[in-house]
């Protein structure tokens, strides 16, 4: 007699018994899904932008569009909002990879937003991060994009939960959660008005096990900061916090030399890694299973106040 399956056993399938092949066929679905709806984008806009910024999610995309279209055949060109404090590690890895895919990679700058005093910080040491969406309408503006394609996941935070695949912007680039289009059957209602654009999340429906385990299957390069490296720093409200020279020590802390990864990489004033030694892909697969907290709520230290809330900031044009 064969083995009894979980479901006979009334168990949940976890990643931690599936078969190879079944584990395949949900990361084949979830390919396919994205890759239909990079398609989807190109034939129903006329002005689409991929955001690319390095990260994980980004390369799962943007290796998703490299199978929908082809290398050097990417329809549309990528965009980066850089706050001026990012990790070098990551937008080297970022301008490298789009150079080795021969895709058009756009970059606009909260920095240049500061000099045209549309940003204003309220002080200077104030993280820089929130104050992307006003770089990102201004580059919608500049370039007349209608579609804006993200690696959100509704996995990682509440308010992305509440957003559809295809989420409407209006001529403000405001997000209104109760005026939001049914998704109904795979149909995508892409209608615009003037000034109007969406904001597409292909990779939606995948949770961070799923990334992790295609990065595993599919082989994905990504910046060194993702695996386990000794890095210098300091506990500070539940949270590993890297010491650099945006984020120093505080008087009375504690700096120590801790074998860390980074979940998700970002602004380096909000961005802190966790405790790891994981060294590939696979092991981050295993630790990932194991994980209770959200990979946004253990990492970033500008979604741990009301006032920083992700709805909030997704309400003033924050993607």
């Amino acid at each position: 007699m064969n083995a009894r399956t979980p479901f006979e056993l009334n168990e949940p399938m976890t990643s931690t018994h599936r078969p190879d092949h079944l584990s395949n066929a949900h990361l084949d679905a979830l390919e396919e899904e994205t890759i239909f709806i990079l398609r989807e984008v190109a034939a129903a806009f006329e002005r689409p932008t991929l955001l690319f910024s390095g990260g994980k999610d980004s390369l799962v995309m943007l290796k998703c569009a490299e199978k929908a279209f082809g290398t050097g055949r990417i329809p549309y060109p990528l965009l980066m909002i850089d706050t001026g404090h990012n990790f070098k590690e990551v937008t080297d890895f970022r301008d490298s990879r789009a150079k080795e895919l021969g895709a058009e990679l756009i970059v606009r700058s909260v920095e240049d937003s500061m000099a045209r005093g549309t940003v204003r910080l309220a002080h200077p040491g104030e993280s820089r991060n929130v104050h992307q969406s006003v770089t990102l309408l201004e580059a919608i503006d500049e370039f007349r994009f209608d579609a804006l394609i993200g690696g959100a996941r509704r996995d990682e935070e509440k308010a992305r939960a509440k957003e559809r695949i295809f989420s409407h912007r209006d001529s403000f680039g405001q997000w209104q959660p109760k005026a939001q289009r049914p998704e109904l059957w795979t149909l995508f209602n892409t209608r615009l008005q003037p000034g109007e654009h969406f904001r597409v999340f292909p990779i939606s429906n995948w949770t961070e096990l799923d990334v992790w385990q295609y990065i595993d299957r599919e082989k994905i390069a990504l910046p060194s900061l993702y695996f386990t490296h000794k890095r210098d720093v300091v506990e500070r409200k539940g949270l590993l916090v890297p010491v650099t020279e945006l984020t120093p020590a505080k008087d009375g802390e504690t700096v120590e030399s801790r074998d860390v990864r980074f979940r998700t990489v970002g602004d380096i004033t909000c961005t802190c890694p966790v405790e790891s030694t994981a060294a590939t892909a696979a092991d981050i697969v295993i630790e990932t299973l194991a994980a209770d907290v959200s990979e946004r709520g253990a990492t970033r230290m500008d979604d741990k106040t009301s006032e920083a809330s992700m709805e909030k900031r997704k309400k003033d044009g924050y993607f």
